[in-house]
């Protein structure tokens, strides 16, 4: 634009606008450059003075607006029983306007007199002015108590279903919050600390009977002991916190760097952009950008808040919430990269030539900001060729160089041959109540595979970097399988009729072989699993052993430290080796290192486990309506007390015990891997399809009890169910020949010695 705007112009503007205010913003909508800037800001100041604009640091506002995020202090409820809060940054010479509380099922209880962090949105024709969800609660951080209520005369107790507390809390009449005799409830703390007798606690939520499904993620933590509240201190260092400047930075807000996450992701802690690589020395090449939140900057070594995440080592993710290693102030808020808003970051520039080799890299401290949050499915839905208003204009600038990128880098991934595993993931989709209403297949789409070759480049980036820098910094290692487990999956790819050849040394080329001669036969998901199943897991260390799964030489995790600590002492450890501050690595945690990665590696295995039980009661608790339904699924373990099947419609894994399996005694061959019928010869092995009835579904434990109809689409002789035969009847025990698959007892078994790469 070659004039200056109208004052009603940037009245219109800023009102459309609530988040794009500061005068940089409103220049760059206006095409003013130059002396220009001058101009507009005399008319901002003008606008200021006549009381159309308040002024709040560096960004301008109608004073008769709240921002879009504001401090809001609760009241109590009307006398339609809806929550209203009043807004403590009203700057308006009017009335103050009437803000309505919209509370979701998963929100705290919320009483008179808390101070909130809520998103408001404008409202026209009802008797309030804004309506406001809940980010979080300030200035609080009180007790929490998971535990069974028992009802009295006056209120109440709680009995924690943590073992390790023994203390019982006392609830008043007024504050049960409806809660049953027996139910399992959440309460906080209420009132100061008591010196003498039992604390004080009000109920903020129930969670019904301690077997239903809502309740379960909840006891998964505690059973785990994974940390769930954060400590006052804590919250207090984070809540304290300011956003970072640009000053040491390197300055990327022109940079349209997009973040690509799941629909309901609450936080952004990656961004890229990628464009064709104007160096004509890389024809056909691509530069690839990688920016993540810079949470060194706030989480430094020493502090309350990195002792903290240390300890926790990880966010831990269930179905129905998230327990974070960060405090809400940041992984929500600072750390996020929120669209339009200016973010710290670590960033890393990649170039990759036209086949998708990376040829150079170079890292800066910076200040991003955002030009859009998108989610997977309307990025792949643009690219597919039905862009929505957010992505129509980003197509040329953003969506089809990240894509073209991609392409490069999908060319290198087929030379390098990492592990490809096919193993459909199962998202269990939950009511607003906390039941299972379905277990599906998690979608499994190019935008996601892209933004994972993105974030693989930019951690192969850091690891080379920190190497060659000669910095000290934790490795994410992969080891390759052990002797034992690579013959345990040779021999059954040989009852599938398959071959993993032996005398070679064993690369992941020679493991997709055989995934690839599985693929679409009736051993296609046996031959995963086992292939998983040899597989060692990975781990951090300050050595580096490599990457086997992934096929590298060298790899570091850097891209997620909001959720990772791991990521956070490699962010450090960049730091200190470019000199861009002293919130980089101490030396305390240099000398700690091998410490810090044993225990991040056992947090990272506890989650996982909490996690996997959490899924399994979950699905118990889905099928406990269905007993007595038949399902189809695949043998995939071998007991001596059963065999174990993973059930097609849900992924469960249930057990069908040895008496549920037919009126013979089935005799376990531990090396074979196998079971024979005495009577009738039958074999029972890893893979074949089997019919089952549901006979049992414990939600509390996860256990899932089956009886064996049909095999290989036969049915069992004598039906399911028939127990073993009387002792001294027929069908005992008998003699076998040993099988093909029958393992030689001397075996020379060799030994690998493992040397840092």
């Amino acid at each position: 634009m070659s004039q200056l705007p109208t004052k009603p112009e940037i009245l219109q503007w800023i009102s459309d606008n609530p988040t794009l205010t500061a005068k940089r913003d409103i220049a760059k909508a206006f095409g003013i450059k130059g002396a220009a800037r001058i101009d507009l800001k005399r008319i901002l100041k003008e606008l200021e003075d006549e009381g159309h604009l308040h002024k709040r640091k560096k960004t301008y506002r109608d004073p008769d607006k709240l921002p879009p995020v504001s401090v809001l202090q609760v009241s109590a409820p009307g006398l339609d029983g809806d929550l209203y809060a009043r807004p403590l940054e009203w700057q308006g010479e009017g009335k103050e306007p009437v803000v309505l509380l919209i509370p979701r099922a998963s929100d705290p209880a919320l009483g008179p007199g808390d101070r909130i962090l809520g998103r408001l949105q404008e409202v026209k024709g009802e008797a309030h002015h804004y309506e406001a969800r809940l980010i979080r609660r300030i200035g609080q951080n009180p007790t929490r108590v998971l535990g069974v209520f028992r009802a009295g005369s006056e209120g109440g107790r709680i009995l924690p279903i943590d073992k390790g507390d023994g203390k019982e809390w006392q609830v008043p009449a007024g504050a049960t919050g409806g809660a049953l005799d027996g139910e399992l409830v959440e309460a906080e703390q209420a009132g100061p600390r008591a010196r003498m007798g039992l604390p004080r606690a009000r109920i903020v939520n129930r969670l019904g009977d301690p077997s239903e499904p809502k309740a379960v993620s909840l006891i998964a933590i505690h059973q785990h002991g994974i940390p769930d509240a954060f400590p006052d201190d804590v919250v207090a260092e984070a809540d304290g916190m300011k956003p970072a400047g640009l000053s040491g930075r390197e300055d990327l807000r022109d940079m349209p760097l997009v973040t690509i996450d799941p629909w309901d992701a609450r936080d952004h802690d990656d961004a890229c952009w990628a464009h064709a690589d104007d160096d004509p020395k890389n024809e056909g090449g691509h530069v690839i950008w990688v920016a993540i939140a810079d949470v060194a900057h706030y989480v430094r070594p020493g502090t309350a808040l990195d002792a903290e995440a240390r300890k926790r080592g990880n966010s831990s993710y269930f179905p129905d919430r998230v327990v974070p290693m960060l405090p809400d102030r940041l992984s929500g808020d600072l750390c996020s990269l929120h669209e339009g808003v200016p973010r710290a970051c670590l960033a890393v520039r990649m170039q990759v030539s036209a086949d998708g080799t990376k040829i150079g890299h170079r890292f800066v401290r910076g200040l991003m900001r955002s030009a859009a949050s998108l989610n997977y499915q309307q990025v792949q839905a643009a690219r597919d060729g039905t862009p929505d208003d957010q992505c129509g204009p980003l197509m040329e600038t953003v969506i089809d160089p990240l894509y073209d990128a991609y392409q490069a880098l999908v060319s290198a991934r087929v030379r390098r041959q990492p592990l490809e595993l096919d193993l459909p993931e199962r998202k269990i989709v939950l009511s607003e109540a906390g039941k299972v209403t379905s277990v599906d297949f998690a979608e499994r789409l190019d935008a996601h595979k892209m933004i994972e070759e993105f974030m693989v480049l930019a951690n192969v980036a850091a690891a080379e970097e920190l190497i060659a820098r000669r910095s000290p910094l934790l490795f994410r290692v992969h080891e390759e399988p052990s002797p034992e487990k690579l013959d345990a999956l040779r021999e059954t790819a040989q009852s599938a009729g398959l071959v993993l050849a032996k005398g070679q040394v064993l690369h992941t080329q020679h493991l997709n072989r055989l995934l690839a001669q599985a693929e679409g036969t009736d051993h296609d998901e046996l031959i995963n699993i086992s292939t998983l199943r040899a597989m060692t897991q990975a781990y951090y260390s300050p050595q580096n052993f490599g990457h086997f799964g992934l096929a590298l030489q060298a790899y570091a995790h850097f891209t997620s430290p909001i959720r990772r600590y791991s990521d956070l002492i490699v962010h450090r450890a960049l730091i200190t080796a470019h000199g861009w501050g002293k919130d980089g690595l101490s030396r305390d945690e240099i000398e700690s290192l091998e410490q810090t990665a044993t225990h991040i590696s056992g947090t990272e295995r506890r989650s996982m486990v909490a996690e996997r039980d959490t899924t399994d009661r979950y699905l118990a608790a889905f099928l406990s309506e269905k007993v007595g339904s038949t399902f189809t699924g695949r043998i995939s373990g071998i007991a001596k007390f059963g065999v174990f099947v993973k059930l097609d419609e849900s992924g469960a894994d249930g057990l069908i015990p040895m008496r549920n399996l037919g009126a013979e005694y089935f005799h376990f061959d531990r090396d074979a891997g196998t079971l024979m019928g005495s009577d009738t010869g039958i074999v029972i092995g890893l893979g074949q399809r089997v019919r089952v009835k549901l006979v049992e579904a414990a939600p509390v434990t996860g256990g899932i009890a089956l009886e064996l109809l049909e095999l290989d689409g036969a049915t069992m002789p004598g039906g399911g169910g028939g127990g073993r035969p009387a002792r001294g009847g027929r069908g005992g025990p008998v003699k076998r020949k040993l099988g093909q698959a029958k393992r030689k007892d001397a075996k020379l078994k060799r030994k690998i010695k493992r040397k840092p790469r």
